[in-house]
């Protein structure tokens, strides 16, 4: 079985939509350890309206955080203190895509980063990057990061537009493997989902 984590760049540059694509082109369950506001409209909960094969189960988020903060001070505002200990992946037999928060060096608690749990976990990472001034300074610590701590990498997707010269650098520098690009698109839905988990299916199956 394929476990995959998804991570990104940072902050609002498409983990979301990446992984119910994913889930969606490995008929794979999906799991968001931890959720950091907006609890009423959470990531579990838009990949699971934008999801259409019957099978995924969406599992239940480790900690559930009230305020759209970095998850060390949001969970400091709930008065409760993340541990990695009370992060365990679920039990499946199926694949599984785990979505993280924020980019790999999100502070958890006063000694842990998102990048801990993600080497706790000991799951391939499939990073997304978007294109914006800095994002290839973004992409290649990002990578820093991934190679010093040792986490295998499946590859790199891009979100958004194309610019071929900063793909380019970022490919040559990292090493990483390109598995795709989800373009602009004026609204997503399952149809658009669809659309593209055919294409990661054949590549990640």
């Amino acid at each position: 079985m394929k476990h995959y984590f998804v991570t990104g760049i940072g902050t609002g540059v498409g983990k979301t939509i990446v992984s119910a694509i994913l889930t969606e082109a490995l008929e794979a369950d999906y799991w968001k350890p931890i959720q950091s506001g907006d609890l009423d409209d959470s990531d579990t909960l838009k990949v699971q309206k934008l999801v259409s094969n019957p099978s995924s189960i969406f599992h239940e988020e480790a900690y559930r955080l009230k305020n759209p903060l970095s998850p060390h001070e949001s969970a400091k505002l709930d008065n409760i203190t993340i541990t990695l200990d009370k992060i365990t992946a679920p039990v499946t037999t199926k694949n599984l895509v785990i979505e993280g928060a924020g980019g790999l060096m999100v502070p958890l608690n006063e000694t842990d980063l998102m990048i801990d749990l993600i080497k706790k976990l000991n799951v391939e990472v499939i990073l997304v990057s978007r294109h914006y001034l800095g994002s290839i300074n973004h992409t290649l610590l990002s990578a820093f990061a991934l190679k010093q701590y040792q986490i295998p990498v499946k590859g790199i997707i891009f979100n958004g537009g194309e610019n071929a010269a900063t793909e380019t650098a970022i490919l040559k520098e990292t090493g990483f493997t390109f598995l795709g690009r989800i373009n602009e698109e004026p609204e997503l839905n399952k149809t658009i989902v669809s659309h593209y988990a055919a294409h990661f299916s054949k590549i990640l199956l």
